[in-house]
């Protein structure tokens, strides 16, 4: 009963920043045309990344995205044949804001091109270990499939595992209840890592049915409760402990894997500086960082497929325990919580067991 009391009692203390509100709201506006013709471009894809606010252009090529809350936010183009574009804009208070995107047309080599009845046993092999890599293997991954495998290719090369997408990648997590485009734009495995990168837009399933709504609310909850977005935002509002994270400052072995059972006491504060800009700030440390959730146990799945914390002989599960490593020096985090170098981080343990299966929509905070 420990886990559950924790967590409810991080939820009840959530301060202001981490709980849903109503700040500012504005008002995105423009029109997406063909770079080269200057004609515009019906039904492409306009949105705030990461998030469920997302429209498609109209005839005329014009978009229009209302409602959006005050801060720090990356509006994202994209259409199929053409080079996605972005903005990273900050909304400071209610207005309207126009921005007009001119995407240039890609060629796609006709080898690029793979049709759906000629995919072997090889692309499939190749299709369930992208899925065990970028969806997870977690409980929510479970009930999460890609609904357009299609679009998918894949490339091995000299020990790196790599995918592209020719279209958005389309998930259902009938866990959370997302239905999610997701814009694929870097997937790599090597001998030492998965990396992704991409920008997901959110939609959130309907139901008639109140237990399966209250179900995924609650999935929801457990899913941000414990979450690097939970972490972040505890870590700028200065209630780290109080939102039920410990944190210590470990040695590193050459960079790569945590060494010894040696730790020294963290002050979570140390971690990060003001930025350069309004709602930015440096993330910083030296060796790694450990992170323990004292809000949530491990599942039991995770030790039993040979993660982190399995090896030392335990049987049954702990506090959900990540590590960090910091790749090339400080780097930036917003307001909001995300870093803005996908790869400035390197997560092991439990949050690195955490992928696409087990993520929110960034404006998503537990209710009061």
């Amino acid at each position: 009963m420990l886990p559950l009391l924790l967590l409810g009692l991080a939820l009840s203390m959530l301060p202001p920043d981490l709980r849903a509100q109503s700040p500012p709201r504005a008002e995105l506006r423009g029109t997406v045309i063909d770079a080269e013709s200057g004609l515009p471009l019906v039904g492409a894809h306009v949105f705030i990344a990461g998030s469920m606010a997302g429209t498609v252009t109209d005839r005329q090529g014009r978009y229009m995205l209302s409602g959006l809350p005050a801060g720090a936010h990356r509006l994202y183009v994209s259409m199929l044949g053409y080079q996605p574009d972005f903005r990273d804009i900050l909304i400071r208070s209610v207005q309207v804001l126009t921005f007009d995107f001119e995407l240039s047309e890609v060629v796609l080599d006709a080898g690029e091109i793979v049709v759906e009845a000629e995919r072997d046993d090889k692309w499939l092999s190749r299709l369930e270990r992208f899925t065990r890599a970028f969806i997870g293997e977690t409980p929510n991954a479970q009930q999460t499939t890609i609904v357009n495998p299609e679009v998918l290719d894949f490339e091995e090369h000299r020990g790196t595992f790599r995918a592209t997408a020719q279209a958005p990648i389309i998930i259902e997590n009938l866990a959370l209840g997302y239905r999610i485009q997701y814009f694929l734009s870097d997937f790599a495995i090597t001998p030492t890592r998965v990396q992704y990168d991409g920008e997901p837009l959110f939609e959130q399933m309907q139901t008639d049915n109140p237990e399966q709504a209250r179900l995924w609310d609650e999935n929801r909850r457990v899913a941000f409760m414990g979450s690097f977005r939970h972490f972040a935002l505890a870590l700028l509002a200065g209630r780290v402990e109080a939102q039920g994270f410990k944190t210590w400052s470990r040695p590193t072995a050459g960079g790569q894997g945590i060494q010894g059972d040696t730790r020294f006491p963290l002050d979570p504060a140390s971690l990060i500086t003001p930025g350069d800009s309004p709602g930015e700030y440096h993330l910083h440390f030296e060796g790694a960082v450990e992170i323990a959730f004292m809000g949530e146990m491990e599942h039991p799945e995770y030790l039993s497929q040979g993660n982190p914390g399995a090896r030392d002989g335990r049987r049954r599960p702990s506090f959900q325990t990540s590590w960090l490593t910091m790749e090339d020096g400080p780097t930036v985090m917003d307001y909001k919580g995300d870093i803005l170098n996908p790869y400035g981080i390197t997560f092991r343990g439990y949050l690195a067991w955490q992928r696409v299966a087990d993520e929110v929509p960034r404006e998503y905070r537990p209710g009061s």
